[in-house]
C-alpha cells in the first residue's frame, strides 16, 4: 500500500523529488504534519500570509476568490507557496474535506529556492494560476469549457502492471508515479485503484503476495479522448466508477479520474455528487437546494444544453432521495415488502433543473398486514426530509403521503384512466404517465406496460391531445414583444405545449421514456411526425429552456426565488426573434395535432 511516511511520501512528489539528497534530508527535518477539520479556513484574503508550504496526503482544500471556488486541490497537491512567495495572502483558502497535511515553514522553503528545479516549479506554477486570476476577472462568470475533449484532462500515459503482478508491487508502483490506479495487461485487460486496495484487500484481510488479478475489475468502462468532458462525467455517475480508461483508435492512452474532473469545476456533478453521498445526517438536508442551483449555475455558464443539465440534476436527487429513503429504512425497519419510489413530473421526465415542489408516489408489492402503515410511515419521513432540502410540498397533494398502494391497484388506476378519460382522469393521467422509478426494489414494468397501451386507446389520445392543446403562446404576439414591460409564463405558454402534447405523441407511438425529446424522436420512428418537425421544436424547446434557465439563474445570483416568468425587456434583439419562432412553430404544431386527434370531436 502507499507509504503513510511523511519523508517517504513527500520525496515522491514534484518538485522535491527533484532535490539533491542534502538539499531534502535539511528539509525533511522541518517537516511538521498537521490535522484541519473541515471548514477550517487557513488563509483568509488579505489577511496574514502563510508561514509554511502546505503537501496535501488526504482531504482536499478550496481555493476562493470573491466567494468564487478558483480551484480543489486534493492528495499529492500542493498550496500556500502564492503567499510565500508574494508575502500577501490573495485567496482564501478552506478545508473542504477534513485535511491531513505536511507542512515546511517559510525559513526551510526559502532556503530550497536556491535550487534551480525547485524554484523553477513554482514559478511556472504562480505564472499559471496569475494568467486564470486575470482571465477570471476580465470575465465574471468565466467557466471551463465543459464540451472540449477529455484528452486535454490527461496529466500522462496510462500506467501499466503485466498480469502476474501481485497487490504490494502494484502499491509501489502506484506510489512511485503518483497515479492512483493502473492497468492490469490481462485478457481482457483490467484495472485496479487505490479504492480496490482499501476496500478489497485491507477491508478483507489480503496480503502484500495477492494477485492483483484476485482484486481487479474488469471489462475495461472506456471513453475515447474526443469525448467532451461533460459527458465524462454522466459516463462516471451512471457507472458509478472512479476511473475512465481513455482511448485514441483503440489504444488507452491515459486513465481519467474523479479528481481530474473534480478540479475541472468545484461545481460540478461529480463533486456535488460525493457531498451528497458524504452526508451523515438529515441536519445537512437544508443546504442541498443551494448546492444544486450553484451547480446547475456552474454546468450553464461552462455551456452546456440544459436538457444535459437535467439529466445531471435527476442524478443527483435520485442520489439524495436514496439517501433519504435509507434513512427512513433504518428507522422503521426492513420494508414488509418490495416497494418502488416513484417520481412525477419535470423530475420524471429528468427535465428539472431548479427545485421545484414535489410529484412522487409510492407503489408496493403484495398487500400483506403492515404494508400500508408501513409506507404511510415511510412516506411521510421522505417527504419531510425531501421539503428540508428545499422541495416545497406540491400545492395539488400529488405526494407519496396521498397516492401509495398495492401493485395491482395501480394498474388497475392506470387502466381506468385509458378507458374513461374524464377531466380528472386525463390530470391524474398526464402526471403520473410520466413516472420513473429511482429507489427500492419492486419491478414496476407492469406499470410501463400499462401505458404502452395508451396507443391504442384512441378516446383517451385524443382527448389528452385537446387538453395539451389548450396550453398556448401568448396571443397578440407582434404587440407584447414590441412592448418593454411585457412578462409572460415561460413555462405556460412556452414549455409546457411542448411538453404536453410530446407526451401524446410519446404515448401513441408506445415510446418507453417520458422525455419530452425523447418522445419526439419517438413519433419520427413510429411515422406521426416528420423529423423537420421534430427538429424544429427541439430546438425550440432547447431555446425556450435555455432562456428561462438564464433568468432563473440570474435571479437566484440576485437572491430571489427563480420564477418561470421572463420580461422581454430582458431579451436580446436576436432572443426575442427567436422566441416568435418558437412560438410559431408551436403554433402550426398543435394545429396539425388538433387535426390529427381529431380534437373537434371532444
Amino acid at each position: 500500500m502507499t507509504s503513510l511516511d511523511p519523508v517517504a511520501f513527500v520525496r515522491g512528489t514534484p518538485p522535491f523529488d527533484a532535490l539533491p539528497e542534502p538539499a531534502f534530508e535539511d528539509a525533511a527535518k522541518a517537516l511538521e504534519i498537521v490535522f484541519f477539520p473541515a471548514g477550517t479556513r487557513l488563509l483568509v484574503r488579505g489577511g496574514d500570509p502563510s508561514e509554511h508550504l502546505y503537501l496535501i496526503r488526504k482531504g482536499a482544500v478550496r481555493l476562493e476568490r470573491e466567494a468564487q471556488t478558483l480551484q480543489v486541490l486534493e492528495e499529492g497537491e500542493i498550496f500556500g507557496f502564492t503567499s510565500l512567495i508574494s508575502g500577501n495572502a490573495t485567496i482564501d483558502v478552506t478545508v473542504e474535506e477534513d485535511l491531513l497535511a505536511y507542512r515546511l515553514p517559510k525559513q526551510q522553503f526559502e532556503a530550497l529556492l536556491a535550487h534551480g528545479p525547485f524554484a523553477g516549479h513554482f514559478a511556472s506554477g504562480l505564472a499559471e494560476r496569475l494568467r486564470h486570476s486575470l482571465e477570471r476577472s476580465q470575465v465574471v462568470s468565466f467557466q471551463p469549457d465543459l464540451a472540449v475533449p477529455v484528452s486535454t484532462l490527461l496529466r500522462g500515459p496510462a500506467v501499466r502492471v503485466p498480469a502476474s503482478t501481485k497487490v504490494g508491487e502494484a502499491a509501489r508502483i502506484m506510489a512511485d508515479r503518483s497515479v492512483s490506479s493502473v492497468l492490469v495487461d490481462s485478457d481482457p485487460p483490467g484495472i485496479v485503484t487505490d479504492r480496490d486496495f482499501r476496500r478489497r484487500v485491507l477491508a478483507a484481510g489480503r496480503g502484500p503476495e495477492t494477485p492483483v488479478l484476485d482484486v481487479s475489475s474488469s471489462p475495461l468502462k472506456t471513453v475515447s479522448a474526443e469525448c467532451p468532458i461533460y459527458e465524462a462525467w454522466r459516463i462516471l455517475l451512471d457507472a458509478g466508477c472512479h476511473h475512465l480508461p481513455v482511448t485514441r483508435d483503440g489504444a488507452i492512452i491515459g486513465v481519467l479520474s474523479a479528481t481530474d474532473l473534480l478540479k475541472c469545476t468545484a461545481a460540478g456533478p461529480v463533486a456535488v455528487m460525493k457531498r451528497v453521498e458524504r452526508l451523515g445526517s438529515r441536519d445537512a438536508l437544508p443546504g442541498y437546494s443551494g448546492k444544486v442551483a450553484e451547480m446547475a449555475s456552474a454546468l450553464f455558464n461552462g455551456g452546456l444544453e440544459p436538457t444535459v443539465i437535467g439529466g445531471f440534476v435527476a442524478r443527483l436527487n435520485d442520489t439524495l432521495l436514496t439517501r433519504i429513503l435509507r434513512w427512513a429504512e433504518a428507522d422503521l425497519g426492513p420494508p414488509p415488502t418490495p416497494y418502488a419510489w416513484l417520481v412525477f413530473g419535470s423530475e420524471g421526465r429528468m427535465e428539472q433543473m431548479v427545485l421545484t415542489d414535489q410529484d412522487n408516489a409510492l407503489v408496493w408489492g403484495e398487500d400483506v398486514p403492515g404494508a400500508r402503515a408501513y409506507f404511510e410511515a415511510l412516506s411521510e419521513k421522505a417527504i419531510a426530509d425531501l421539503v428540508a432540502a428545499g422541495f416545497p410540498r406540491c400545492p395539488g397533494g400529488y405526494m407519496a403521503t396521498k397516492w401509495l398502494g398495492a401493485l395491482d391497484g395501480w394498474e388497475d388506476r392506470f387502466r381506468g384512466w385509458l378507458e374513461k378519460p374524464t377531466p380528472q382522469a386525463l390530470l391524474e393521467a398526464s402526471i403520473f404517465f410520466d413516472f420513473r422509478a429511482v429507489h427500492g426494489h419492486l419491478d414496476v414494468s407492469r406499470l410501463r406496460a400499462r401505458t404502452a397501451r395508451a396507443s391504442e386507446a384512441r378516446t383517451f389520445l385524443s382527448a389528452m391531445a385537446k387538453s395539451a392543446i389548450t396550453f398556448r403562446p401568448p396571443g397578440g404576439l407582434g404587440l407584447r414583444l414590441r412592448s418593454e414591460s411585457a412578462r409572460f409564463d415561460m413555462k405556460l405558454k412556452g414549455i409546457s405545449p411542448i411538453v404536453f402534447l410530446s407526451r401524446v405523441y410519446g404515448l401513441e407511438s408506445a415510446s418507453r421514456t417520458s422525455n419530452t425529446l425523447d418522445r419526439l424522436r419517438a413519433a419520427v420512428d413510429a411515422g406521426l411526425i416528420g423529423k423537420d418537425t421534430c427538429d424544429t421544436l427541439s430546438e425550440a424547446y432547447r431555446f425556450l429552456l435555455r432562456v428561462r434557465l438564464r433568468v432563473q439563474i440570474q435571479a437566484i445570483s440576485e437572491g430571489r426565488p427563480p420564477s418561470n416568468l421572463v420580461s422581454l425587456s430582458d431579451l436580446s434583439s436576436m432572443e426575442r426573434s427567436r422566441l416568435r419562432d418558437a412560438f410559431r412553430a408551436i403554433e402550426v404544431w398543435q394545429e396539425r395535432a388538433a387535426y390529427h386527434y381529431r380534437t373537434d370531436l371532444f
